[in-house]
């Protein structure tokens, strides 16, 4: 935008131009645009224009029809304008970029041809008083803003005026931009350009925007009663209609009531249970009363599918051969003795008598050891339909029993969409991680399985969704779990459990040497001719880059082998890569695991401990320090609150019997005690680490080490007697992992071992006691020279005995 001078009236200037008409535009002074330009005599203007000094007269055509106007046909009002750019168009002319001057008036045409030339009067601006102006000015300024206020909102329809306005201060430039903006007939341009007295241009453009803004008031006023007036019906309608149009274009449409009559006979041809059959009836008469454009319509028609897309009367037939389930087993897991063995029982009974409502499997073990690939197994043995459904951090009871149809996207349970993916009403369910539920302020998922893995219950299960009794009796539910301490005590009684142990030693070289080697030269495009792993490879990732009860670790470490060969490979080898042991280190890095048993045992006051985590068993090294105070126990490591208690028994025990075990009292009263468990970060509990927290305190206190290789578990009581615990069989896998040579266990668990493989028994020393005196014999290098017993609990104490089922 260019600014007016505010200089006194000059007189008006006399130029001789060029003319260039315009169709259906005005340029007011300040204005700058784009031109097209294609007749010849215009053409011929801008080119004498530019061979002078570039000015140029715009004036407007009366009528856009005429292609070679005179002077008649030409409105006498016009502007000076700079040519400021031009570009060639390729045979269509040019595209001018021309900046509008000043006003001006033709007072006589000179030429016409080649092109058209005028005499032009120049109009000053007359600026009047400025009192009066500026009063003007402000009202429209006002106007303004009120009628784009009123405007629509939609910044593609409309131009925020007010801002502009605002901003501009000289009173003919705002009167010239609102000219130039608002939509008006071509002639009230002209008058308007045609009229150089500032004052005039304002009161007639200030009752234009008075028009225009009472227009807008009234429209948006009749905007809102007809909205006001249209319902949800109506709308819906009108978008449904709209939306039937769109498919109709696309060739998408489709009859409601065609689709209807395809669920009625869909439905029909179903075997549906009365209840089922009685809701169906009644929700397609209510759906054949209602508008497909109704909301309802929607809600009850998918629900109209959901009862025909659950299976209701389709079933597998059983066909299950012993003598290949005994050799699928066998290929596909190797040990898990005890596991197939019950696995063969179920099926052969299930063989026997179809009809019968078998328990349901809780698969429990570390991860790794093939839970889920043993209820795949189970389903291929029966011929039957496998789903998998994930429990971990379910913590909605709707995830199980569905959502009522109340609410706005609401769908079955999960159990119901297993039945619905699988097809037929006696599927395997594997309910995966069921120890990984969770509760909440929307129910307890665990609670709404009861129903569901209860054969006397699932008969007439019932799915908010659907609201009618589905029939679960026929269908074989398989849970797994990492550990069962999770699991509510009413789940856990409906479910008998197999405890699927860890892998030993012997166990993961045979599967690594059977499956997972020729898997994974197979997934990484290898053949035998290019890899080997040589005698003993196996066992040293076994030993140093494996720590665990399944053979996921494993498997990764051999597939870390297999990539690095097929680098090689790739890069041109062709002769065979044989990987020995002293060459995993370049392909898996440093040696990961080591023994730091006798390490970490060389000084007094550090024992071996035995733990059982939902990962497998696991050696648990205990610490214990003394230094100058007052008598004081310190426990850390994460610590629960059992083995907090056991470790203040350990103490009472040892202060009980300090005088029997040569430990001067001293040594409580002006010692305290700190015991640490390391590896601070994971949480521990439970009372079998009992012993073991005796006998680092006695080693301590005594000067004594603990014999190296040697661990132990069991828990305690304050008159001495050592207590049975649980996890035995993982525990001692754990205990051999890491290494250990000879364990310590209470007499009660010698039954346990039955469960230990042969293997492993061979590779440890076992030594049973039922006293704690019998422990610190057996763990200290030295055993201890007793004093005879004095005060403490005696055997007569009213200490209560230990209860006999304790565990």
């Amino acid at each position: 935008m260019t600014s007016n001078n505010d200089s006194p009236t000059k007189a008006p200037e006399m130029l001789n131009l060029p003319l260039l008409p315009l169709r259906n535009a005005v340029l007011f002074p300040g204005s700058v645009l784009p031109l097209p330009v294609g007749r010849p005599k215009t053409l011929a203007a801008v080119e004498a224009a530019q061979a002078t000094d570039g000015l140029i007269g715009l004036v407007t055509q009366k009528s856009a029809s005429t292609d070679d106007p005179g002077q008649d046909d030409l409105y006498a009002a016009g502007t000076v304008a700079q040519i400021m750019k031009t570009i060639d168009r390729g045979g269509q002319g040019l595209q001018l970029v021309v900046r509008s001057l000043r006003r001006f008036r033709i007072v006589e045409l000179n030429q016409t041809s080649p092109y058209l030339r005028a005499r032009v009067e120049e109009r000053p601006e007359d600026m009047g008083e400025p009192v009066n102006v500026e009063a003007l000015l402000r009202n429209v300024k006002e106007t303004t803003k009120k009628l784009v206020d009123a405007m629509p909102k939609s910044p593609d329809q409309r131009l925020d005026w007010a801002e502009i306005v605002a901003r501009v201060e000289h009173p003919g430039n705002v009167a010239d931009l609102l000219a130039a903006a608002l939509d008006m007939p071509v002639e009230k341009k002209v008058e308007l350009l045609d009229t150089p007295e500032v004052k005039l241009r304002l009161e007639k453009l200030l009752e234009v925007l008075h028009e225009r803004y009472e227009l807008a008031e009234l429209s948006r006023k009749i905007d809102s009663q007809v909205k006001g007036e249209m319902g949800k019906s109506q709308r819906e309608y009108y978008l449904r209609q709209q939306m039937k149009a769109i498919k109709e274009e696309l060739g998408e449409s489709e009859d409601p009531e065609d689709a209807l009559e395809e669920l009625r006979k869909k439905l029909a041809d179903i075997k549906l249970p009365p209840d089922a059959r009685k809701a169906a009836d009644r929700e397609l008469g209510r759906l054949g009363k209602m508008p497909s454009s109704s909301a309802e319509y929607s809600v009850g028609r998918t629900y109209l599918e959901w009862l025909g897309d659950v299976p209701w009367d389709k079933a597998s037939s059983d066909s299950i051969d012993i003598v290949k389930v005994r050799q699928d087993l066998d290929a596909r897991h190797y040990g898990l003795e005890k596991v197939k063995k019950r696995i063969v029982e179920f099926l052969a009974v299930r063989k026997l008598k179809e009809q019968s409502k078998g328990p349901i499997l809780c698969l429990v073990g570390p991860p790794g050891v093939g839970k889920t690939s043993l209820g795949q197994l189970i389903a291929n043995a029966l011929g039957r339909k496998f789903q998998r459904i994930s429990l971990g951090g379910v913590r909605d009871e709707a995830e199980i029993r569905g959502h009522r149809r109340t609410y706005v996207g609401a769908l079955p349970g999960r159990i119901i969409q297993a039945m619905k993916k699988a097809g037929t009403t006696n599927p395997v369910l594997m309910l995966d991680e069921i120890d990984k539920l969770a509760s909440d302020f929307r129910g307890d998922p665990s609670a709404a399985l009861l129903e569901v893995l209860d054969p006397e219950q699932n008969g007439t299960f019932s799915d908010h969704y659907l609201e009618v009794p589905y029939d679960l009796s026929k269908v074989l539910f398989i849970a797994t779990a990492n550990m069962l301490d999770p699991v509510p005590a009413p789940l856990r009684d409906r479910m008998e459990v197999l405890d699927i142990p860890g892998y030993t030693h012997e166990e993961k070289k045979h599967i690594a040497e059977r499956h997972l080697v020729e898997k994974a030269v197979e997934a990484h495009g290898l053949t035998p001719a290019n890899i080997e792993l040589g005698e003993g490879t196996i066992e040293a990732i076994i030993e140093d880059y494996t720590r665990e009860a399944g053979v996921r670790n494993l498997e990764r470490q051999i597939n870390s082998v297999a990539r690095g060969v097929a680098v090689e490979v790739a890069e041109g080898k062709t002769e065979k890569t044989i990987v020995k042991p002293e060459d995993l280190s370049k392909f898996l890095g440093p040696q990961r695991y080591e023994s730091e048993i006798a390490e970490r045992m060389d000084v007094p006051g550090v024992s071996l401990g035995l733990a059982w985590t939902s990962v497998g068993g696991e050696i648990l090294f205990i610490e214990a320090g003394k230094m100058t105070g007052k008598g004081n126990l310190k426990l850390t490591g994460q610590l629960g609150d059992v083995m907090k208690e056991s470790a203040q028994a350990a103490v009472s025990y040892l202060r009980t019997h300090s005088a029997s075990l040569n430990i001067p009292d001293t040594f409580w009263e002006k010692n305290d005690l700190h015991i640490h468990l390391p590896q601070g970060a994971i949480p521990k509990d439970g009372p079998s680490a009992g012993i073991a927290l005796v006998t680092a305190l006695a080693s301590l206190a005594t000067g004594i080490r603990v014999r190296s290789q040697f661990a132990m578990t069991g828990e305690i009581t304050l008159r001495g007697n050592v207590l049975p615990i649980g996890g035995v069989k993982e525990k001692v896998l754990g205990a051999l992992r890491a290494g250990v040579k000879e364990i310590i266990l209470p007499e009660r668990n010698r039954k346990d071992l039955i469960d230990v493989p042969e293997t492993v028994k061979q590779q440890i020393k076992f030594h049973y006691v039922t006293r704690i005196d019998e422990v610190l014999d057996l763990a200290l290098e030295k055993v201890i020279e007793r004093a005879p017993r004095a005060g403490g609990f005696s055997e007569a104490s009213d200490v209560p005995a230990p209860d006999k089922n304790a565990h």
